[in-house]
């Protein structure tokens, strides 16, 4: 959830950021996209190997972001830029020769969390927004007041693995009868009077606005989509790197490397054994923050860096 944040700054790098350079094994006349550009960090890192045959594709539903990458990268001519979910990269006329890397730093940035105006952090009051892309769909505001109370509890345990789901589902539902539920304060705090108080270091809410954020945006959805368009596009010897900061992307990426590199398990009732060939291969095992990155970026504790390169089978 520190997407390029810290990148935007002197001195200070992005979430996993040694980790993904060797992932991506930046070639100097490759083609690279960075699907969620943030502020720009780990961009910064791809550009710097690249030499003047190489190129690099920008993507980010954030016109804050957009805006960022226009500025600091708009005039290389190494450099295209779209705004839109990565979700979408098969239909940007730039991949179209083949990518040589593909990173996929899900989650919220830095900027997003930090500015109470997006809504998206329960420390800060603001707006109940929670869209990545400001522009386009509800807010959470706005589908908060219409869903039911079995959506909202069915989002909040499917989502943010809440199990006191239906009970803050109740205590919505009951309370915008009586005004409506404006605020990020708003939310946490009433979240946190109907939670049991226990010994947990974490907010009462964050399980909620993790699951309510990850509905709203189409998270998973768009994990999905865009990595079966980055493996289409990928070159044989192409890197996928991808960051996930919960069990949900997770198990999603982990899940989507397996079922290309891993024959699918035989069984005793089905005599004929299907072919199989692998067309990617995970490199190395999953990677986290050590200690020396954490104690500069807590926000980096839940990051999980996973990387697989397409192989020429696949051609």
């Amino acid at each position: 959830m520190s997407r390029g944040g810290a990148g935007a700054r002197p001195g200070h790098l992005p979430v996993l950021y040694a980790q993904v350079m060797d992932g991506l094994a930046v070639k100097a006349e490759g083609t690279y996209l960075d699907g969620t550009f943030g502020r720009g960090g780990h961009a910064r890192g791809v550009l710097s190997k690249l030499g003047p045959g190489g190129r690099l594709l920008l993507m980010d539903k954030d016109p804050e972001a957009i805006a960022v990458a226009e500025r600091e990268f708009g005039t290389d001519p190494r450099v295209s830029i779209r705004r839109g979910s990565f979700a979408d990269l098969a239909h940007w006329d730039a991949v179209s020769g083949g990518l040589d890397g593909v990173l996929l730093d899900l989650g919220v940035s830095s900027p997003q969390l930090d500015v109470a105006e997006r809504g998206f952090s329960f420390g800060k009051d603001g707006p109940l927004d929670m869209r990545m892309d400001p522009d386009s769909g509800e807010s959470a505001a706005q589908w908060l007041a219409r869903a039911s109370e079995k959506e909202i509890a069915d989002v909040l345990f499917t989502y943010g693995e809440e199990r006191m789901s239906r009970r803050i589902a109740r205590a919505i539902v009951a309370r915008r009868g009586e005004q409506p539920l404006t605020r990020t304060a708003q939310l946490a705090e009433l979240i946190a009077s109907v939670m049991p108080r226990g010994d947990s270091k974490i907010h009462p809410a964050t399980r909620s606005f993790q699951g309510i954020r990850i509905f709203i945006n189409r998270e998973l959805a768009d994990l999905e989509a865009g990595l079966d368009a980055a493996y289409a596009w990928l070159k044989p010897g192409g890197r996928l790197a991808v960051i996930s900061f919960h069990s949900l992307e997770d198990r999603i990426v982990k899940q989507f490397i397996a079922r290309h590199a891993k024959a699918p398990p035989t069984h005793r009732r089905m005599p004929v054994v299907q072919p199989f060939t692998p067309t990617l291969r995970a490199i190395g095992d999953a990677q986290k923050a050590d200690s020396t990155e954490l104690a500069m970026n807590p926000r980096a504790r839940s990051a999980v860096l996973r990387v697989a390169e397409k192989l020429a089978e696949a051609a």
